[in-house]
């Protein structure tokens, strides 16, 4: 079932937030909380920067005007309904949400403090907001993939490989059960799979362990493929995952994970999303209302292509792919 309905929760008793800035702030700094669903690596880091950076092109500066509270949840479930409460008990101006599963624990939360998302996938479909135009109550921000996106994963990894008919679905179980990863793709993904003529098999996974576990058993089933859909499970194990795929093809969303070492990657530019993030949470500061900003569709995906993985595998991509990549890694 894909729309979803939200049940309140008690909030839960935490330990005092501390803000980044000054305590000695000037009286009626604005509180921004922010709540991460993926860890605080180099790509966290980059994407609250992106956020810290946009708010800063707007006049917002820590110490002076704005308190920035930052908490990140790693693909833990318990921790992103921990922090949520935590963040929403310190009484915030406005929440950024980075997630499905973070987005969705604020919400059960609180229909009133005004929530910005990044990178959650059809909010329409999980009842976060009812329409894109015009979103409902406290909540409204910025799509990661649409599920239609899917297709497009199958098509490019079936020309990588022609051949290519037996493709695994990689995803976290826990995030996918609270809006994450496969939740959107994958329904997308069985309806194109047959008229490619591959056959999909869902992976679902709980931890780093059970990624090799299952990728080693589709292996030597003879997987010749896989997709790993947008999830912030994936993201936090992106290593753990790109390592157990020496061996199979795949796609993966966003461009780190081909930079890493991934075959393939064809997503979303994830800072851009931030700094669009940065303005919607400016115009909140100043009075606007979610109700009266629309949930935004990202207007540029990136093909990103690492040419030294390609020839590990054994792979020959082809002149005309080479030519639409917006990135050759070698």
């Amino acid at each position: 079932m894909r729309r979803r309905e939200f049940l309140a929760l008690p909030l839960l008793s935490v330990m005092p937030a501390v803000w980044v800035g000054s305590a000695h702030s000037q009286e009626g700094t604005k509180k921004v909380a922010i709540l991460m669903g993926i860890a605080n690596d180099a790509e966290g880091q980059l994407r609250f920067n992106a956020l810290k950076d946009g708010l800063n092109s707007f006049g917002w500066q820590v110490d002076r005007n704005v308190h920035l509270d930052i908490r990140w949840a790693a693909g833990d479930d318990q921790l992103t309904r921990t922090y949520a409460a935590e963040l929403i008990g310190y009484s915030p101006t406005v929440i950024v949400a980075n997630s499905a599963p973070a987005t969705i624990s604020l919400l059960e939360l609180t229909r009133t403090i005004p929530i910005v998302f990044v990178q959650v996938n059809d909010p329409v479909g999980l009842g976060i907001v009812k329409n894109l135009s015009h979103p409902d109550s406290n909540v409204t921000g910025f799509l990661n993939f649409e599920p239609a996106i899917a297709g497009k994963w199958l098509e490019l990894l079936k020309e990588v490989q022609p051949i290519m008919s037996n493709v695994g679905v990689l995803f976290g179980r826990a995030t996918t059960a609270r809006g994450s990863g496969a939740s959107i793709h994958l329904p997308s993904l069985q309806a194109i799979a047959p008229s490619l003529g591959i056959t999909l098999h869902p992976m679902p996974c709980g931890s780093s362990e059970e990624i090799k576990r299952s990728v080693d058993e589709f292996a030597r089933a003879g997987g010749q493929g896989a997709i790993i859909v947008p999830d912030v499970f994936n993201t936090v194990n992106r290593d753990v995952i790109i390592a157990s795929l020496q061996s199979i093809p795949a796609i993966y969303p966003y461009r780190y994970f081909t930079t890493s070492g991934g075959l393939i990657s064809y997503g979303v530019e994830v800072s851009s999303l931030y700094k669009n993030a940065a303005n919607y949470v400016d115009r909140i500061l100043k009075g606007a209302k979610p109700i009266d900003l629309p949930v935004q569709a990202p207007t540029k995906y990136e093909l990103t292509i690492n040419i030294t993985t390609a020839k590990a595998l054994g792979l020959t991509i082809s002149p005309t792919l080479l030519a639409r990549a917006d990135e050759v890694i070698e």
